[in-house]
């Protein structure tokens, strides 16, 4: 009988232990966000950790909180409310005519301080928004439900110092 209760034992302690595991590796202790880093060339990475540098503490009221996993590449303000990306690849929305002609009711480019944005809404009713005619692409997406302009107009300086007007390659 006492060998019955010793099989048993490491048989129901084992998916506990897997749930376990599981769950610790889905959340986050600190609460931070995880965001994807993208992977762009020499150029555009010096670029972005020239851009991480002068970065605001405070974005449209919220602090900063950088995501998981640490990257010069990618900051973040109030957990995931606003979640930045430097180096990601050109949207391809940003190179559609519809959306130079108005025709696309989910893309609307238009200018915030002196830096152009390709505004893109989401499937999930959240939108993102693309860096147009600079060196990098930055991408910056606000939750569902939050007016991102005022992180814009915060984002402007530091994009402008960072990041040169002209062409990504």
């Amino acid at each position: 009988m006492n060998s019955f209760r010793h099989r048993l034992r490491p048989v129901i302690g084992l998916p506990a232990l897997c749930l376990l595991i599981g769950a610790a590796g889905c959340s986050s202790a600190d609460g931070s966000a995880s965001v994807v880093v993208p992977r762009p060339g020499a150029t555009a990475t010096k670029l972005c950790q020239n851009l991480d540098k002068v970065l605001p503490s405070k974005l449209d009221g919220l602090n900063r909180e950088d995501p998981d996993p640490s990257s010069e590449l990618t900051a973040a303000w109030g957990g995931n409310a606003i979640i930045l990306r430097c180096g990601v690849v050109q949207p391809p929305k940003m190179i559609d005519p519809k959306v130079a002609e108005g025709g696309d009711p989910d893309a609307v480019a238009g200018g915030v301080n002196g830096v152009d944005w390709l505004m893109e809404k989401q499937d999930d009713g959240a939108y993102r928004y693309t860096t147009a005619s600079r060196k990098a692409y930055i991408e910056v997406s606000a939750e569902k439900g939050r007016d991102a302009t005022g992180a814009l107009v915060d984002l402007a300086p530091a994009v402008k110092k960072a990041i040169p007007k002209g062409i990504a390659s």
